[in-house]
């Protein structure tokens, strides 16, 4: 079976961005085969509608295809998903310990079916 690119020469990507927790803004766009990821950002007009998406900016925002780390160079392959990565504001481990610590050992994974008469944790 052929890939659809070698038919068309058309890629269908998606080009994704979450400015905000909970809020995501996604394109579809239709480039020519051999596009790379710096094109399909422009193509998707995301850039002009945030700015602050500027990739030259400290290495703040980060590019990923489905979730693995990319290039503006690489070369993308049809469908795609072109992802933007906001910048961390939290360490995620110290996001998880505070979210253990305010919850409690009580409702917490390991510790929420506890047996009678048994220790704490066990």
């Amino acid at each position: 079976m052929t890939h659809s690119t070698t038919q068309t020469g058309v890629l269908n990507i998606s080009v994704m961005v979450s400015p905000a927790p909970r809020v995501v803004h996604e394109r579809h766009i239709s480039l020519p085969a051999g596009s790379t990821v710096q094109q399909a950002l422009e193509a998707s007009g995301l850039l002009i509608d945030f700015p602050e998406l500027d990739l030259n900016n400290h290495g703040l925002w980060l590019l990923g295809i489905w979730g693995r780390k990319t290039t503006p160079g690489h070369v993308l392959r049809d469908l795609d998903r072109v992802e933007f990565y906001r910048p961390l504001t939290v360490d995620p481990k110290v996001a998880r310990r505070e979210r253990f610590q305010k919850q409690g050992t009580q409702r917490a994974g390991l510790f929420a079916k506890r047996r009678e008469g048994a220790k704490a944790g066990y």
